[in-house]
């Protein structure tokens, strides 16, 4: 069992990626003896594998080959049976992918192989290897994107150093409550060479690394003038409509009630309502609210004759001046704090 076992994970090991975020534990349990148990675990273990979702490079498949020979006389077997590798001179295990060798082991009986049997024997391990792999592709043909929903997921990404404080929060707010609402676990560490945070998110199934994925590009987004977004209306004001963009729930921006259509707007009810999901246009920082901006009606198509009303003109005072006001009869109503005449001043 040890020595099999060891053969199998040679056999396996080399074809796991480097970078493999998980520690791996193949269970072989074998049945029948017959056709070598360790070159069955081989094969079934690089199918599990790929079903597992482990991201293996090639993979392997294997075959155990045997030896009769008598004098001058020999004949090579492939895949043999108990009793083959029991009275045979030979029991030789080669794994391997389309490309090349990953193991092999030899117990023979006899006092030595000659060089052309060797080379018969490789060969002809070659041609059989070659045959199983292809009924191995034939059932699974690469690892599946994803471990199953019941396994610990990793997933590693990473975020601008200027970002990393926002997903933190102040003093762990914002990660603690990710963490307590997505029931998964979130490491944060500094990459010294680009500068950035590597944010490592582990958990069991796939609905919380992604919302914790989805909450990431919440944070990370950043609306690029002159794009237009998809929206949802999700607070109604007397002066426009809350809205968030659909790419990065949580992101909110207010949708102003001159912007929601080119006709006078008297009630924002009149043409949105909660709920309701549409485009609009981002146009960055107002210059004159410096708040951000965005805009339905800049993507509806202007009305048949509409015209503009002009801007209002902040500089009229209407009569007033920034010293006060004078009214119809040319009196100043600014305000006198002196004392009428013939009062004596107060110390």
């Amino acid at each position: 069992e040890v020595g099999h076992g060891n053969l199998a994970q040679r056999a396996l090991k080399n074809m796991i990626p480097a970078d493999c975020p998980y520690t791996v534990r193949v269970v072989s349990e074998v049945l029948e003896s017959n056709g070598s148990s360790s070159m069955a675990t081989v094969c079934s273990g690089t199918m599990a594998l790929m079903d597992a979702g482990v991201q293996m490079t090639k993979p392997v498949s294997g075959i155990a080959m045997g030896l009769i020979s008598q004098g001058d006389k020999y004949a090579v077997l492939s895949d043999i049976l108990g009793d083959e590798d029991h009275l045979g001179d030979m029991d030789f295990k080669v794994t391997g992918t389309a490309d090349g060798i990953t193991a092999c082991q030899m117990d023979i009986k006899v006092k030595g192989l000659s060089y052309e049997i060797l080379v018969n024997a490789l060969q002809q391990a070659r041609a059989g290897r070659l045959h199983i792999l292809e009924k191995l592709t034939d059932t699974i043909a690469k690892p599946n994107t994803d471990v199953k929903e019941h396994a610990p997921t990793m997933v590693t990404r990473r975020v601008p150093n200027e970002f990393i404080g926002a997903l933190i929060g102040p003093g762990g707010k914002v990660i603690q409550e990710m963490q307590k609402e997505t029931e998964t676990t979130i490491v944060i560490n500094e990459d010294p060479v680009t500068e950035e945070g590597i944010v490592e998110i582990l958990g069991v199934g796939k609905k919380g690394i992604n919302a914790v994925m989805a909450k990431i590009d919440a944070i990370l987004f950043k609306p690029t003038v002159g794009s237009v977004y998809e929206v949802k209306v999700i607070k109604m004001l007397d002066f426009g409509a809350v809205v968030e963009y659909m790419d990065a729930p949580g992101n909110e921006v207010l949708l102003h009630v001159s912007e929601l259509a080119w006709e006078r707007t008297e009630n924002v009810s009149d043409v949105v309502n909660m709920g309701d999901v549409f485009d609009v246009k981002y146009f960055g920082l107002d210059p004159r609210t410096r708040k951000e901006k965005v805009s339905r009606k800049a993507i509806l198509p202007k009305p048949e004759g509409f015209k503009e009303r002009p801007p209002r003109d902040d500089n009229r005072s209407g009569g007033r001046d920034n010293r006060g006001s004078r009214d119809n009869r040319g009196r100043d109503n600014r305000r006198d704090d002196r004392k009428p005449r013939g009062e004596k001043k107060e110390d």
